[in-house]
C-alpha cells in the first residue's frame, strides 16, 4: 500500500467516524427535545402518540373536574388558545397557584381521540407573569397583541373562553 492510498483510507475512516458520530448525537437531541404547542396547534396536527409536548393555553372558567382513583387524585381541565379547546387529565396534586381562567403549561403526551395526558402541570407565579409560549400563541390567535398593552386580565378571558371555546372542542 502507497503512502498516499494509505491517507486517504485514514481521511476517509475519520470521515466515517465523523458522520457516524454526528447521527448519533443529533438522533439523542431529537429524541429529547421537548416542543410546545398551543391547543390549535395540537388540535390541527396531533404529535405521535409516544412524543412528549408541552400544551400550553389558558384554563378555561367552570371546565375543572376533580375524581379520586383509589387515593390518588385525577384532575380534568379544559385548555385554550382561544381558537380551539383541549380537555387534559393530570393524575397528582395541582400546583397552588392553579386557577381557572389563568395561564397554564402541562407536559405530557396527547392520543387523538382521548385526553391530553399531562404528568407535570406549571401554574403561573403572580398577576403579571405569563410563559413566553402562552404569549406567542395567544398573539397568533389574535386575542392580544403586545403594542396595546399587557396580556388581557383572567376576568375578560372567561368571557372570551366560554364564547370561542365552545364550538372548537376535543373530547
Amino acid at each position: 500500500m502507497t503512502r498516499k492510498s494509505r491517507r486517504l483510507w485514514l481521511v476517509l475512516s475519520c470521515l466515517a467516524c465523523f458522520t457516524i458520530t454526528t447521527a448519533l448525537v443529533l438522533n439523542a437531541f431529537s429524541s429529547s427535545i421537548v416542543f410546545f404547542m398551543a391547543p390549535s396547534q395540537l388540535v390541527q396536527k396531533p404529535p405521535a402518540p409516544d412524543r412528549v409536548i408541552r400544551l400550553g393555553g389558558m384554563v378555561v372558567a367552570g371546565s375543572l373536574r376533580r375524581e379520586t382513583d383509589g387515593k390518588t387524585p385525577v384532575n380534568f381541565f379544559r385548555v385554550t388558545d382561544g381558537q380551539a379547546a383541549v380537555e387534559v387529565r393530570f393524575e397528582g396534586i395541582l400546583p397552588d397557584l392553579f386557577r381557572e381562567g389563568q395561564s397554564v403549561v402541562a407536559l405530557g403526551s396527547y392520543h387523538v381521540g382521548a385526553p391530553f395526558a399531562a404528568s407535570e402541570v406549571l401554574a403561573k407565579h403572580d398577576e403579571t407573569y405569563m410563559p413566553k409560549e402562552v404569549a406567542e400563541a395567544l398573539q397568533r390567535s389574535g386575542k392580544w397583541d403586545p403594542r396595546f398593552g399587557k396580556p388581557p386580565s383572567s376576568e375578560s378571558w372567561t368571557s372570551m373562553i366560554r364564547d370561542d371555546a365552545k364550538g372548537h372542542t376535543t373530547p
